[in-house]
């Protein structure tokens, strides 16, 4: 049987809506010497159906029925029944275009690299906006270690990672990946990506960047963010993440920096999923990671995206901040409590006290900022966060985590 070059694993889960235009957009591939493996993660609506229904038309599909695990169990199950020499991974809500194979394997054959790296479109309310590497070219093993993975997490601006998390918009060795995702703990609920990529990145010899954009990364909001019930069981699996990165990449970067590297990503894991007030342990203590912002201060929340939508989520459970309005320029219906997204032209200074832009992504902070200072709110209304690494890691330390960051008091009581 002749070998397959690429897997294409697609993990499967109550996706119904959005999986036929992923599964078709890969079958229309111009690169035809692929399979396509769809994981169906114990997935409760038709999704099996589906995938089934997709088997019986092409032979180059290849179905795996399981228990409900997780994404990460997920993506292993889908390597272990692999045959290609490559994997590329897909979520199923997303879709690729039609050279996405193609591009992907002549940019590894041609520069004989372990690890392929491209650009991407993020869709979002029926809007593309396209994202490209800063950083393209070809590396060696010695400048992957000296230049590209001392600023993969952090590139030195809050929260900016050189590279990106996602394994989507990447094309793995398999015979590489095994080493690195089999030992990826599958508690790891938030970062999974980051998990995979960096560990990998780790052990890679040589690595191509391309501007190419290929994936459509689909940005929901059809789906409402919801509050965090147990913050220790947040910080338990972030920690485990933490660790993970620790562990992976402490051979090639000195301790100091590691630490500093990810202290920083963990506290930006810890604003966007506690929608900004980090709560200190099982107390009613909050972290309040705004400068100047003060409670009850009257706010207006910019973004309906993740972090957004945590916010609003959060505030209505500890009713921290005053929040008067929620707007984005990407405006949609979309509902938290009494808020509604709102146009951002329906903003007026003298109604707030500060506008919290929610994003901990620095680029695009000033984006938003520039189109906010267009619309007439002043710089000292718009809300800053609280970086400086002493203050990070002084909060680190006081949530509970060790210096190898696991979190020490869910680890206590699970054993």
């Amino acid at each position: 049987m002749k070998p397959t070059k690429i897997s294409v694993i697609v993990p499967v889960y109550g996706i119904e809506k959005y999986l036929p235009k992923c599964i078709e957009s890969i079958l229309d591939q111009s690169f035809k010497d692929f399979e396509l493996i769809l994981v169906d993660d114990g997935s409760p609506d038709k999704c099996p159906i589906i995938c089934d229904q997709y088997a019986k038309l092409d032979s180059r599909i290849v179905v795996v029925h399981k228990k409900n695990g997780g994404l990460l169990s997920a993506r292993k199950a889908g390597l272990e029944v692999a045959k290609g020499a490559y994997i590329a991974n897909v979520d199923g809500d997303d879709w690729v275009d039609k050279y996405y194979l193609d591009t992907l394997y002549k940019l590894a054959i041609t520069n004989n690299v372990d690890l392929t790296v491209t650009g991407h479109f993020r869709e979002f309310n029926g809007k593309i906006e396209t994202i490209k590497p800063s950083n393209p070219g070809v590396y060696d093993e010695n400048q992957i270690k000296s230049s590209i993975i001392p600023k993969a997490i952090f590139n030195g601006e809050f929260c900016e990672h050189g590279m990106t998390t996602y394994v989507w918009n990447k094309l793995f060795k398999k015979e590489l990946l095994k080493e690195v995702l089999f030992d990826v703990h599958n508690d790891i609920l938030m970062g999974e990506d980051a998990a995979i990529t960096y560990s990998y990145l780790a052990l890679s010899k040589s690595l191509v960047i391309s501007k190419i954009p290929l994936y459509y990364y689909r940005q929901r909001h059809d789906s409402i963010v919801k509050s965090i019930e147990d913050p220790n069981m947040e910080y338990y699996r972030l920690g485990l993440l933490m660790n993970h990165l620790k562990v992976k990449l402490s051979d090639v970067l000195d301790e100091k920096l590691l630490n500093t590297q990810l202290n920083y990503y963990l506290y930006s894991q810890m604003l966007v999923r506690s929608g900004g007030l980090i709560q200190i342990n099982d107390t009613p203590e909050y972290f309040n990671p705004f400068t100047d912002v003060s409670i009850d201060s009257k706010i207006v929340v910019y973004s309906s995206g993740s972090f957004g939508q945590h916010i609003l989520s959060t505030n209505l459970k500890t009713n921290y901040f005053e929040i008067i309005k929620w707007v984005d320029v990407d405006f949609h219906d979309l509902k938290i409590g009494n808020a509604s997204v709102q146009p951002i032209s329906s903003v007026n200074e003298d109604d707030f006290d500060y506008l919290i832009i929610a994003t901990i992504n620095p680029s695009t902070h000033r984006l938003i900022k520039s189109e906010l200072l267009l619309m007439g709110i002043h710089d000292d209304h718009i809300a800053h966060f609280k970086t400086e690494e002493k203050i990070i890691s002084q909060l680190i330390n006081n949530i509970g985590f060790d210096k190898n960051f696991l979190f020490q008091q869910k680890i206590k009581q699970l054993k």
